[in-house]
């Protein structure tokens, strides 16, 4: 099931990260910002419905961990192939129309506050910025409940890893309590690189807000994690590691 789930959370890597950079990598060649209305609106969409469904599916990795751990010998019955295969389709499609729900619910709001979005890529707060109506408090209280919604996954992951903790501190064995650690802690790594990126870029107070910070921020939540995740699964692969490690050692080599 990890790799089903893995296979999974790569797809949204690769998706989330060729919603944003492609387009303003091209418009960095060509010397411009412009964006098409349609172009913004699939670049709204395609985030939150990317971005999203990476969140939920960390969630369900961590219940998979706890049950790898905790409840071995009931994993097989717990997370068979066809529980997979629905929490997977459960994630994907309850956050499409998530997703469909926030994107014409943001761009059915009047921008009267011109159209230069202050940002690489279109999201929704700085879209909000653009609306002088007072019908962008809907919009508002959709954010608010997804917060809620969101805040109840981390406590979901949070309870799960306490719980992880516990039953890996009373092996008995050292080399058990390595091999318990190394399948849990890549997933670790990848929840807390994704939540600490994205709570800055959205929590963090307007008085510390910039044009040039919104910039580094957003760049930390949008493509560092998409392109950080393959690269710290990967290293759990014995014969990845023995190669990085065999290139490295060329690399001083040489020097």
């Amino acid at each position: 099931p990890m790799y089903f789930f893995l296979l999974n959370l790569a797809v949204l890597d690769l998706g989330a990260i060729s919603t944003t950079v492609p387009k303003s990598m091209a418009n960095s060649l060509r010397d411009t910002r412009d964006i098409s209305y349609a172009g913004c609106v699939l670049q709204v969409f395609f985030l939150v419905f990317l971005m999203s469904t990476e969140y939920f599916l960390l969630t369900t990795m961590s219940y998979d961990r706890y049950v790898a751990i905790c409840r071995p010998l009931h994993y097989e019955t717990l997370l068979g192939s066809r529980v997979c295969l629905h929490l997977a389709a459960a994630a994907w499609g309850c956050v499409f129309l998530y997703a469909l729900l926030h994107t014409a619910n943001t761009f059915s709001l009047p921008l009267c506050q011109g159209n230069a979005v202050e940002q690489y890529f279109c999201e929704i707060p700085q879209i909000l910025k653009l609306s002088c109506s007072t019908f962008y408090l809907r919009e508002l209280w959709l954010i608010v409940l997804s917060t809620c919604l969101y805040c109840v996954c981390f406590v979901f992951i949070v309870v799960s890893y306490v719980q992880i903790f516990r039953a890996v501190l009373r092996i008995p064995s050292q080399q058990g309590r390595h091999k318990a650690f190394a399948t849990c802690l890549p997933h670790l790594a990848v929840v807390s690189l994704f939540l600490s990126t994205a709570c800055f870029a959205y929590l963090r107070p307007s008085s510390i807000s910039s044009p040039s910070l919104n910039l580094v921020v957003s760049v930390l939540y949008s493509v560092v994690p998409p392109a950080v995740n393959p690269l710290i699964y990967s290293l759990r692969n014995q014969e990845l590691k023995a190669s990085l490690s065999k290139w490295i050692t060329g690399c001083f080599q040489k020097q």
